[in-house]
């Protein structure tokens, strides 16, 4: 069965997850603020979901319409045969969302999308009581300017919970985010890689994932695993072909942090995630950070200065940065922060810079391009 697919993002990854779903073999994207539309199967939602790095969410869109009052929300989603979708003990999870729309109150409508279902069920099936201890669908009223949008959520929890974090540092970066500033950096691992900010290393973690074709879902399952459409045998044919894939590249991530509390969490994810032995932690402040090696790249989230006290030391760590940077000739630097005067403090003026959120904090990751190695295949963002 074809059904209209959509891979959520963060503001700002919207390219970067069109990219990935293009390099996975899809066509004719829509793509919008935070969100990709695409067509798909029940192959295709297996496949996103283990494979997709930087998208927040896979759904399936049910249906979108025009909803002012609560009767037309009732009848638009009651019109839908949702008996094809969810089988007889499905368990319905209804949340929802309004911006900018007449039907304002979120509950309310979460009800009346939850009592049109079981009554479009109740035809399907010919009962009156649904027992739902069965598979969980989790659907969502979606209003923005009174167009309600229904989705059916096929990850479960984010994609960004790959199975190898249970621990973080106080300002955790999203496995998702992290992702993709290694994307957008362009490295391959015919180039050396530092993070002399690693915290609990997901940058390091996510390029050697990425470094070693590593899919991102391999290790984790999925709310749509348990849905009676999708056969298991389409996820374990995936999961092989995925193991299939992971390449025989070698190379080695250097991370460091000046905290050694932090590098034993970093070194117990990095075990988790499969990739312990690519990457060298190392107890270091960016202070004592060199290398002699040419054509490296540097990614990195430092300290944003957040709390109250805390801007001079973070502007102090930035002119540091400059000074330690500038000396690394051939070296490509990435850098995310929050900070508006970053560029200033830092002494360069970025070739590049790009709006991104982590979490809720507006930051840029700035981008400063050195000269590329003699032979290398790029990625194309």
């Amino acid at each position: 069965m074809d059904y209209t697919l959509i891979a959520t993002s963060t503001f700002g990854l919207e390219s970067i997850v069109a990219q990935e779903l293009r390099n996975l073999g899809y066509d004719n994207l829509k793509v919008e603020n935070g969100k990709i539309t695409f067509t798909g199967n029940e192959m295709d939602i297996a496949l996103c979901n283990i494979w997709l790095r930087t998208a927040d969410r896979v759904l399936i869109k049910i249906d979108e319409f025009r909803a002012e009052t609560f009767e037309e929300l009732f009848q638009n989603t009651l019109k839908i045969n949702w008996g094809e979708i969810i089988p007889q003990n499905g368990k319905m999870h209804v949340v929802g969302k309004s911006v900018k729309s007449t039907l304002f109150s979120v509950s309310d409508c979460q009800a009346i999308v939850k009592k049109a279902i079981v009554e479009s069920m109740k035809r399907k099936y010919n009962v009156d009581w649904f027992p739902e201890d069965g598979p969980v669908y989790k659907i969502e009223v979606a209003l923005l300017k009174d167009i309600a949008t229904l989705t059916i959520d096929t990850s479960g929890p984010g994609l960004h919970k790959r199975g190898y974090r249970e621990l973080a540092g106080e300002a955790p970066l999203k496995e998702t985010l992290a992702a993709a500033l290694v994307l957008l950096s362009r490295w391959d691992p015919s180039r050396i890689l530092a993070d002399p900010f690693c915290g609990s290393g997901t940058i390091a973690i996510e390029a050697a994932l990425i470094g070693k074709n590593i899919a991102p879902g391999l290790n984790r399952s999925f709310v749509s695993e348990h849905w009676p459409q999708i056969p298991k045998e389409v996820w374990e044919d995936i999961r092989r072909d995925a193991r299939n894939r992971i390449n025989k590249e070698k190379f080695r991530i250097l991370a460091s942090d000046i905290d050694g509390r932090i590098l034993k969490t970093a070194r117990k994810n990095a075990l988790k995630a499969g990739v312990e032995e690519y990457i060298a932690f190392q107890k270091l402040s960016v202070e004592e950070f060199s290398s002699k090696k040419k054509y490296g790249c540097i990614i990195c989230n430092p300290p944003y200065g957040e709390r109250l006290g805390e801007i001079k030391e973070i502007e102090k760590l930035y002119k540091e940065m400059g000074r330690v940077f500038s000396k690394l000739e051939s070296w490509s630097y990435f850098i995310l922060t929050a900070h508006p005067d970053f560029q200033k403090l830092f002494g360069r003026k970025a070739d590049k810079n790009r709006k991104l959120y982590n979490g809720r904090i507006l930051c840029y990751y700035y981008q400063y391009y050195g000269p590329l190695p003699p032979k290398r295949n790029s990625i194309n963002i």
